[in-house]
């Protein structure tokens, strides 16, 4: 059953049939470069929409659609569409929300309602829109200069830069790509961040992610039992290669082995669970990552499967300034990551008192580590760093803390003028304009 409408000021779509009973949203996305919501229920619902001013914020609301979990799930995406919200309206209606940033407005006239069928909706947004009184490109990619949509890129630390790459020469048998980036102020430190490398164990990273995404959605839940399958169990980290197949765990013991511990096992039973490889990487993709591909089912000990420091730190920079995950996940998927057993790579270059939410990676000619550090201060910057080294030589990790400290300490001290660093004059007035919080 096809229908489509075309709306004039408030608006609302009509089916002929009627929504059943304890029907549930159970699945929706936002497609920025086409400007489409669409959302699937698994019974027929009958969408009422509405557009409303002042912000200017286009609401569906689904009469008889409850969600599986009742609180709200924000999630970002630009600079045009702000944000979409999905949550409960009463205890029978879902209301999804597309909010505008501020000064945009949309024609009613040019929005499109379209029922691929009575359980599958798409709702398009006219390509146009009004900004103070201008006609502009409805385009929800972020402007330049942001990184990954949400940081505003200041400047490079040029004076660390230049310390790092000296660092760097003293291991003249490494290969490395790092990159670091100051939340607070936007400045950042690039060498190699576009590099590709095997992820090894990092991938898990943004399968963490990507789990937490579909509890949001009310796709998966953290109590559910997973059986482990013979085709799950590989060799390298972890303890559950040496259960018996058959071994049923929760949701929530296996996402947490797969990090806590690197458990290559659960890593492969949480791809199953998120619909496969294929399905996981165009969730990659959705993200805007380029060089994060999982090609290989864990343990990928030949590093078929790749990605770049810049991903992993823009996955960090989403999940950090809620982008892809609600509040509670967000929280609850950095707890996990604090408790990374692994220590020796950025976390053994940190000062006392910060903590790091991350994921390390080993795969004997590699090593490499990404993760969101704070500060006692309560400054905040993300990092991620991979190293191609001889097999099983410690010269990477002895690399890795060098720099993690020099990192750290330039960081720590970057609200002062009196560093203990000897600062050239002109990176010495940029961190005082930082210590006095100027524009």
């Amino acid at each position: 059953m096809k229908a489509s409408w075309l709306f004039a000021g408030s608006i609302s779509a009509v089916l002929v049939s009627s929504p059943v009973q304890g029907a549930a949203l159970t699945s929706w996305d936002f497609n920025t470069k086409l400007n489409q919501l669409y959302f699937r229920t698994d019974a027929t619902v009958q969408p009422q929409v509405q557009l409303i001013f002042n912000p200017t914020r286009l609401v569906i609301d689904l009469p008889g659609i409850t969600l599986k979990k009742p609180e709200t799930v924000r999630r970002r995406f630009g600079a045009t569409v702000e944000e979409v919200r999905i949550g409960l309206l009463d205890d029978r209606t879902t209301r999804l929300v597309i909010a505008f940033a501020p000064g945009y407005t949309i024609a009613a006239d040019g929005i499109l309602v379209r029922g691929k069928s009575p359980t599958s909706w798409i709702v398009q947004l006219p390509k146009k829109a009004q900004k103070n009184g201008l006609e502009v490109s409805l385009n929800s990619a972020p402007p330049p200069g942001l990184f990954a949509g949400v940081v505003s890129l200041r400047s490079e630390m040029s004076w660390l830069e230049s310390r790092v790459k000296g660092v760097a020469n003293e291991f003249p048998s490494l290969r490395t790509g790092m990159f670091f980036l100051d939340l607070d102020t936007g400045r950042y430190l690039d060498i190699g961040g576009d590099r590709v490398f095997p992820a090894a164990s990092t991938i898990k990273l943004p399968l963490l992610i990507a789990f937490f995404q579909d509890l949001d959605a009310g796709k998966v839940k953290m109590e559910e039992i997973m059986v482990m399958r013979r085709k799950h169990m590989t060799v390298g980290s972890g303890v559950m290669q040496y259960r018996s197949p058959g071994t049923r765990y929760s949701m929530r013991e296996v996402v947490t082995k797969m990090i806590t511990i690197s458990d290559n096992t659960a890593t492969n039973m949480v791809i199953d669970r998120l619909g496969g490889i294929a399905r996981v990487n165009q969730r990659f993709r959705s993200w805007g990552l380029r060089d994060t591909v999982i090609r290989n089912r864990l343990a990928d000990l030949k590093g078929t499967n790749t990605t770049s420091s810049k991903d992993m730190v823009r996955v960090l920079a989403l999940v950090v300034k809620g982008r892809l995950l609600s509040d509670s996940s967000r929280e609850r998927a950095l707890y996990i990551l604090r408790r990374t057993v692994t220590k020796t790579l950025l976390p053994s270059g940190l000062g006392r008192g910060a903590s790091i939410a991350h994921k390390t990676g080993d795969i004997g000619f590699l090593v490499g580590d990404a993760g969101s550090i704070e500060m006692p201060n309560g400054k905040r910057y993300l990092a991620a760093i991979y190293v191609r080294r001889p097999y099983d030589s410690p010269l990477a990790r002895r690399f890795i803390r060098r720099v993690s400290s020099l990192v750290y300490t330039y960081l720590n001290n970057a609200g002062s003028v009196n560093t203990v660093f000897n600062l050239e004059a002109e990176e010495e007035v940029e961190l005082s304009l930082d210590r006095l919080n100027l524009p």
